[in-house]
């Protein structure tokens, strides 16, 4: 028998292979308001929790957890945790939530579209169904994004000079030019790739200490690696921390991708920019709108569940606190 010192139910999903868990019960009451108020609650009173769920051995390094709460603004509210640091905003984890939600029966077909409150703000999700009422893929309305400063030229250990551009779309990210740097964006390469985007982040990070927050500064962006196949389409690849990167081509890393083209000229409304990972599997991304220097995009993309599972932590379990090794 089993002494259980605490128990959580879990819905994972991949969304275009990168992961998140939903975490459907377990978790303690949160105070606040908003969506925002509750995930600093949570980060106050309860971090040791994303760690226990999300870090081996329940989870890797990779794994993003996502808290559904109840919302005052929207349909549905959420805030999402990672290994290393709190989201304000996630696209391939809302695409992730919609489909858990769709499994769940919450929605459900001919449900055209619904609300979520996120830290970063209010997104809209429009659902696309199959004759069967499967789901089949989300078109996630997301915040406003903008391209920061651009041209920045760092030096990098192991990597040399490197031109680096700005921009948020949800979250910040630095953006780099893999070829320009000879960085193959294959999965033989990803080693390499985690190496060098570690290495650019932490020049980038050092090098925005004085920069307005409004251009980037402040922040220590992900890295987000783009090799270009066409005008219009391109291969991504974001390295998170020096152990982590994103399996999917990154909703907010699109997003931010997609306001840095706009803001240079290079992608106007009513046309689409469609993002690869490295499997090939690809988001595609319009601009919906424009305001104020700023552009809100649309990123459409699909997932699919993986399991249903409860997570359980023995009372003499050693390592129920979790673990990453670098």
């Amino acid at each position: 028998m089993l002494a259980l010192a605490a128990s959580y139910g879990v819905i994972d999903s991949h969304t275009a292979g990168h992961p998140t868990r939903v975490i459907v019960s377990g978790l303690p009451r949160l105070a606040g308001r908003t969506a925002r108020e509750k995930r600093d609650w949570f980060k106050t009173h309860h971090d040791a929790l994303r760690p226990s769920l999300l870090h081996e051995p329940a989870g890797h390094a990779a794994m993003v957890g996502l808290v559904p709460v109840a919302s005052d603004v929207a349909d549905f509210g959420a805030f999402f945790i990672s290994s290393y640091i709190y989201l304000d905003m996630c696209g391939h984890a809302a695409i992730g939530y919609a489909k858990t939600l769709a499994a769940t029966g919450s929605i459900a077909a001919p449900l055209e579209n619904f609300t979520l409150e996120t830290p970063a703000g209010v997104v809209r999700m429009h659902l696309h169904w199959a004759a069967d009422s499967a789901l089949t893929s989300v078109r996630l309305h997301n915040v406003k994004s903008y391209a920061g400063v651009q041209g920045l030229a760092i030096d990098a250990e192991a990597v040399g000079r490197v031109s680096v551009d700005l921009a948020y779309g949800g979250i910040w990210y630095a953006i780099v030019d893999a070829d320009s740097i000879g960085l193959a964006l294959e999965p033989p390469h990803v080693s390499r790739a985690l190496q060098w985007g570690a290495a650019i982040k932490s020049a980038v990070t050092l090098a925005l200490r004085d920069v307005p927050a409004d251009l980037g500064g402040g922040t220590s962006p992900s890295v987000l690696f783009v090799s270009t196949i066409d005008r219009l389409r391109g291969r991504h690849l974001v390295v998170l921390e020096s152990n982590k990167f994103d399996r999917s081509p990154c909703g907010t890393g699109t997003s931010a991708r997609v306001a840095l083209l706009a803001s240079q000229g290079r992608m106007e409304e009513g046309e689409v920019y469609t993002a690869e990972n490295l499997f090939g599997i690809a988001f595609t991304a319009i601009i919906a709108a424009k305001a104020d220097g700023a552009i809100i995009p649309e990123i459409q993309g699909n997932a699919h569940i993986t399991a249903y599972s409860t997570i359980v932590k023995e009372c003499n379990d050693p390592l129920s606190g979790g673990f990453l090794c670098h």
